[in-house]
């Protein structure tokens, strides 16, 4: 029955500063839509943001900065992710290490973004 996913929704502190982090740090484009909601855009996916206390309804029932743990995926080789997270002054939590993707295996590095959700970033053997 689903063959992908549109969007997903990060409740963030401060829109701002996340569209700053996801486009410097994760080279994702950042729109403005819908009487000035903010999105960040990849691929054929984007990622809507709420600002805390203030989401757009209808929301998750507990909506907040920090609550997401999620995968991205990428071509750019794993050496090549780390120097450009430390370029950017991010700390890496872990990787590159090894792990299975949802179409096999994966190297990821882990990091955190200014909210303090996990963010992976793969690449495909």
């Amino acid at each position: 029955m689903i063959i992908g996913i549109d969007h997903i929704v990060f409740t963030v502190a401060d829109i701002e500063r996340t569209c700053a982090f996801y486009s410097e740090v994760l080279l994702m484009d950042v729109a403005t839509f819908a009487g000035g909601r903010k999105s960040l855009h990849f691929g054929n996916q984007k990622i809507n943001l709420h600002q805390a206390g203030k989401e757009f309804e209808p929301k998750a029932d507990a909506p907040g900065p920090g609550s997401q743990d999620v995968c991205f995926v990428t071509d750019w080789p794993s050496a090549e992710i780390v120097a450009h997270l430390n370029k950017c002054g991010v700390t890496v939590e872990e990787g590159p290490v090894d792990r299975t993707g949802a179409v096999g295996p994966i190297t990821s590095v882990y990091f955190r973004d200014p909210d303090g959700n996990l963010i992976e970033v793969a690449s495909y053997s």
